[in-house]
């Protein structure tokens, strides 16, 4: 098994045993000192693995062992996000942001061609300047239904594929939009994630409800809300006191977010928890990362996490490649 982490700075640094890890570089067609904002692959075919850099979408087709960039629009940019779709294999989204211009992009090609989506977004906000997308969910049970979390400029709708778009309003009064997921459940779920507070929406998005963070959970920043590969009802919540912050925690639910507990860390974070990744070719792993480099794996299904050995610079996202 391959398990790669994106960082910010240090390009990708990947495993094959959880004991060395190597650096990806300018030798496997990276470029140096690479900001890597997020990993993305499918469990149909993990091998082929995605990566948004600070100079545009890099792509490899063996496990994260050689990269080649992405022509097109996309190139030169920073990538903050790519969302590859659930049931659509050539569908790829991405989303771009700081310090690049804050767009939403689809490919129909898997890659080879891209489109710029007609989302309307703010060219400057209060905290960050130049706002960015910090994610886009796809329904999977209706793969025309999008929803894009922008920071700092509040959510997004779809209903036809991304060809036009809607802010959401209702109920939801922070625009520091941080994540965006959507679960089959039972029940469905749709999650939009604002630095500190989670929403849920029972009813396809036509309302949501604030899980109450401050009063449930040991610290309010939020950063993501992560859906298990298999069971549509567990998800981690990555929180910290602040970002970066001092401390972290994962918060667990299996009730699709109706009620939260800590999953144990074998050891305290040293700052905001960051990233959380599982995926549907080992169901009991899952791997989580805090902001600045911890890194924890689970092998009982995310109720306890292990501190791993190695430490890194900040963190950004987590994959892994089977056997």
């Amino acid at each position: 098994m391959r398990t790669l982490v994106g960082t910010v700075g240090q390009s990708v640094l990947a495993t094959e045993n959880g004991e060395r890890w190597d650096r990806v570089g300018p030798n496997a067609g990276f470029h140096s000192e690479a900001i890597v904002r997020t990993l993305a692959n499918r469990p149909e075919s993990p091998g082929i693995v995605w990566a948004g850099t600070d100079q545009g979408i890099l792509r490899s087709e063996d496990g994260g062992r050689n990269w080649r960039r992405l022509d097109g629009p996309l190139s030169g940019q920073q990538v903050w996000r790519i969302s590859l779709h659930p049931t659509e294999p050539q569908v790829v989204f991405a989303g771009t942001g700081t310090p690049s211009r804050a767009a939403v992009f689809r490919s129909d090609d898997d890659g080879r061609s891209w489109k710029q989506l007609p989302v309307e977004i703010a060219t400057e906000c209060a905290a960050v300047g130049v706002p960015r997308i910090t994610d886009i969910a796809v329904d999977p049970q209706d793969g025309r239904k999008l929803w894009a979390s922008i920071e700092v400029d509040g959510m997004r709708r779809s209903t036809d594929g991304g060809e036009t778009w809607e802010r959401i309003a209702g109920g939801i009064t922070n625009p520091d939009g941080h994540a965006a997921s959507v679960s089959a459940g039972p029940p469905k779920s749709v999650v939009l994630t604002v630095n500190n507070e989670i929403f849920l929406s029972r009813d396809d998005g036509a309302t949501f409800q604030p899980v109450g963070v401050r009063q449930a959970f040991p610290y309010t920043h939020v950063r993501d809300v992560v859906f298990d590969a298999v069971d549509p009802c567990t998800a981690w919540a990555a929180i910290g006191d602040s970002t970066p912050g001092t401390v972290g925690a994962l918060m667990l639910t299996r009730d699709a977010g109706v009620s939260w507990r800590p999953a144990e860390l074998s050891t305290p974070s040293n700052s905001a928890m960051w990233a959380v990744r599982t995926q549907p070719d080992q169901p009991k792993r899952v791997l989580a990362a805090s902001r600045y480099g911890y890194l924890y794996e689970s092998l009982d299904g995310g109720e306890h996490f292990t501190k791993q050995k190695r430490e890194f610079s900040e963190v950004s996202s987590i994959v892994w490649v089977p056997d």
